[in-house]
């Protein structure tokens, strides 16, 4: 075998494959003695025709396709590999010459991986990012609790409130004609929550109950349904009753009822403790992303397409097992979203060059770097899992199987992203200037 490039310009090689005439023959040898069983000559019984009169019959490259298919993929990988070349697509081929006793010669053009330089990733300025917890965090999350053990109590003497329950009946009418999906009845309707287009349930309040009236909205630009984005719309409503959520009191019984504190003081700092916990994962991920956002920016990376849909079908593949665990088909969400899959594909374009220039980036500092996983790191990573999915680190490690360099792999880009922010430079929030008043500076002045 032979290689020679012709030229690898604006991401893609192109080269000449030569296999020697020999190799060919006996792929061409290997292919009869294959497919001989299975095909029928005229005047022979089935698997016993002599090779040159099939290839009479059907054709001198009737055994081309399949020969070819036996050498040209072990020729190819070892192709690259003397060129130096790192495909990111399948190649595209062109026979040149091919036949018996004949070398075999193929003209190959394939996208490599984008070539380009890293841009200076120690000391990224950027401003820092910190997460705290409140007393109004602590109370927000009480206040949840308080509402999911509240009570619905049933009003008869005044009209819709902010926070009420409206049962309601509506039916919504576009341009004078109903449209799908526009009706309810016996619907319950927490006014404030947001589940209505806007401007439909501040139109509640102040209704009655068995009153009858009309609701005027205008639907939303982005709305999922087509033919109803930014229509006005009318719905006919009628408010059936009205109740409002009764909280529990906020005391030690609250506390044991809703959790495994016997006090309420317990229950408060183990509401900050995990808030806490969630701030600084919230401050650890969103310093990640500030630093891969400025590091993406900065680098410029020429994606090809192939590797843009590539990266879009695994996200299709990863959304649709999602869903499915969730009930419903990639399909339904489509639906929901009022889009077609080619549509999709268009929206999910800049987050699939986003992601994959940033795994570029990651493996450039991965190397510059050298970052190495020791054993010892590895199986503290299988520890880890091991205690995640409630399994023996041996069962972890007969799942994985040959797939440990993958958890390595994995392992080098967290490491490589630790190391991004822990040599990133973040600007400390600046203090208010104090400014004494005007007067206050005089006196001291004349004071002197």
């Amino acid at each position: 075998m032979s290689t020679v490039l012709a030229k690898k310009e604006n991401g893609v090689a192109e080269f000449t494959l030569t296999i020697a005439a020999a190799e060919f023959d006996s792929a061409l040898d290997n292919s009869f003695k294959k497919n001989v069983k299975k095909i029928t000559v005229p005047g022979f019984r089935k698997g016993k025709a002599p090779r040159k009169l099939i290839e009479k019959t059907y054709g001198e490259g009737v055994f081309y396709e399949d020969a070819i298919d036996m050498v040209f993929p072990k020729a190819y990988e070892e192709a690259v590999k003397e060129l130096d070349l790192i495909p990111v697509d399948s190649p595209s081929v062109d026979i040149k010459e091919i036949g018996q006793g004949k070398d075999l010669v193929i003209e190959v053009k394939v996208t490599l991986k984008p070539e380009f330089e890293l841009s200076e990733y120690k000391g990224i300025k950027l401003k820092e990012i910190v997460h705290n917890v409140s007393d109004e965090d602590v109370d927000a999350d009480l206040l949840q609790k308080q509402e999911r053990s509240s009570r619905l109590v049933s009003v008869e003497d005044r009209a819709v409130m902010p926070g009420d329950v409206a049962n309601i009946n509506f039916e919504g009418f576009a341009d004078g004609v109903a449209f799908p999906g526009g009706k309810g009845e016996n619907f319950d309707l927490t006014i404030g929550s947001g589940q209505f287009i806007p401007g439909f349930e501040e139109q509640i309040v102040g209704k009655n109950i068995d009153e009858e009236f009309d609701v005027n909205v205008t639907f939303p630009e982005e709305y999922h349904a087509e033919e109803l984005k930014g229509k006005p719309a009318v719905f006919k409503v009628k408010v059936n009753s009205i109740q409002y959520k009764e909280l529990p009191e906020l005391d030690d019984e609250f506390a044991k009822d809703v959790s495994e504190f016997d006090t309420l003081d317990e229950l408060k700092a183990d509401i900050r403790a995990k808030l806490e916990a969630k701030a600084l994962e919230n401050t650890k991920t969103e310093k990640e992303n500030a630093v891969m956002d400025a590091l993406i920016e900065a680098t410029e990376i020429l994606v090809p397409d192939c590797m843009i849909e590539s990266r879009i079908n695994d996200i299709i593949r990863e959304n649709n097992m999602r869903m499915q665990s969730q009930g419903i088909s990639f399909e339904q969400y489509l639906g929901y979203m009022g889009m077609n899959i080619d549509q999709y594909k268009e929206m999910m374009k800049p987050q699939a060059q986003k992601q994959i220039k940033g795994n570029l980036i990651l493996e450039k500092v991965i190397e510059a770097e050298a970052f190495e996983i020791s054993d010892e790191k590895y199986e503290e990573k299988l520890k880890s899992m091991a205690e995640q999915y409630g399994m023996e680190v041996e069962k972890i490690k007969e799942l994985l199987g040959n797939n440990a360099d993958a958890i390595k792999e994995d392992m080098k880009f967290e490491i490589a992203i630790e190391f991004l922010v822990e040599n990133a430079k973040w600007s400390k929030p600046r203090k208010p200037r104090t400014t004494k008043p005007k007067e206050e500076t005089v006196k001291e002045e004349t004071e002197e």
